[in-house]
């Protein structure tokens, strides 16, 4: 089964947005166009604006790689205690002074960090922001295998790159999950972990799961979501079930935690094995789009056969299709996803469609406060008061 995706202009006449596409086209295409709005003060602006976002389209690559040359050489980490010197953060990171030089004045026009007087360096916005997140940092690092995978994107969309580093990384995509062994999962666990500290606020900021009695979290990982629910609902009694290897990693958890007595952790196969039967909420926190639309449907009609009756699932992950977060589902996670080898991003439209067609009720969509880092959809078994609320 195949989920449409979503028509660019859903709310505006096909045939009308055609032929404003195609005028809009012809104009921008026209060099006169170009020249002439350039000079008249009303446009003049919004040329400059969009001669700006392409040529930012073209450097985009050199601005991720600046990006990660900062996080590899340490240099926030230089910069947290405070301003360093032109000479002395060369000397930190092993580089000349020219090339330092060269690195901090792209850092600086990209916000990274801030150049004072007298050759002498801080933190910028981004910088700092940056800094405080080891998750962050850690996934920067971790793009080198992505950066590697899309240096020929045409042979990616033909299928021509067999065995991509991503693939590899994410090692339950091409493995048995049964045949993982703790070392085959340490990496991704971790990193999925340190970057799922700030998901699970916006999740529990945004659902209460504090009116449930029992979740299961489907592929969860070392249990950071739960650890993060065990604190807002001390009465939630928790499940988590992923492969076997990182189900462990979830199971030593808890028990460093003092939870044995109310969180439990299942190794399987989610696809194929028997899942837990009995919870009233079960969580699918940035799993959904890691699969193919005919894997998401057996995974669902496999978790509503086996929810408690009245209860809730939660879809949580970065959509496609919405405001600025189209570019990190449509552009950004969609060519992840493909280099990894499975799964796509989805509307909330698309994935209530795909509940509905599972056999859940009362679909509805959930803002975060962050829908860069995730949205949320909710549905429900045995709700037919409820009405579908979704947008696309």
């Amino acid at each position: 089964m195949r989920f449409a995706w979503p028509a660019a202009a859903p709310h505006v006449s096909s045939a009308l947005f055609e032929r404003y596409c195609s005028l809009r086209s012809r104009l921008l295409m026209s060099q006169k166009f170009q020249h002439l709005a350039s000079k008249i003060p009303i446009s003049r602006g919004i040329a400059r604006k969009s001669s700006g976002d392409v040529f930012d389209l073209v450097a985009g690559f050199v601005y991720s790689q600046i990006l990660l040359a900062c996080v590899q050489l340490r240099l926030f980490d230089h910069l947290s205690s405070g301003t360093q010197t032109l000479d002395g953060l060369a000397q930190l990171m092993g580089l000349r002074p020219d090339a330092a030089q060269r690195l901090l004045a792209g850092a600086a026009a990209l916000g990274l960090v801030t150049s004072l007087r007298d050759n002498r360096y801080c933190l910028g916005f981004r910088g700092a922001a940056i800094a405080g997140n080891a998750g962050v940092m850690r996934m920067i690092e971790h793009h080198s295998l992505f950066y590697a995978d899309m240096a020929d994107p045409v042979a990616l969309l033909r299928g021509e790159v067999k065995a991509s580093n991503l693939s590899q990384y994410w090692s339950y995509c091409v493995e048995d999950p049964h045949r993982l062994t703790g070392s085959d999962v340490a990496g991704y666990t971790q990193l999925m972990s340190q970057s799922q500290a700030l998901v699970s606020g916006q999740i529990l900021d945004a659902y209460p799961v504090g009116k449930h009695h029992k979740i299961l979290d489907i592929g969860g990982g070392e249990g950071t979501f739960l650890l993060s629910a065990a604190e807002r609902a001390p009465h939630l009694e928790m499940t988590l079930f992923d492969v076997p290897a990182v189900a462990e990693r979830a199971r030593k958890n808890f028990e460093a935690r003092g939870l044995n007595s109310r969180a439990t952790a299942i190794g399987g196969d989610f696809f194929l094995d028997p899942l837990p039967q009995g919870a009233d909420l079960i969580s699918l926190v940035r799993i959904v789009h890691d699969h193919d639309d005919d894997a998401v449907m057996q995974l669902l009609r496999r978790l509503r056969q086996v929810i408690a009756p009245g209860g809730a699932l939660l879809i949580a992950e970065p959509m496609a299709g919405a405001d600025r977060a189209a570019a990190v589902g449509d552009a950004y996670f969609n060519f992840y996803l493909m280099a990894m080898g499975s799964g796509r991003a989805r509307t909330a439209a698309v994935i209530g469609q795909m509940l509905v067609a599972a056999g859940f009720e009362g679909v509805a969509q959930r803002k975060t406060n962050l829908p860069l880092q995730c949205s949320l959809v909710i549905a429900h078994v045995d709700a037919k008061k409820r009405k579908a609320n979704l947008t696309s």
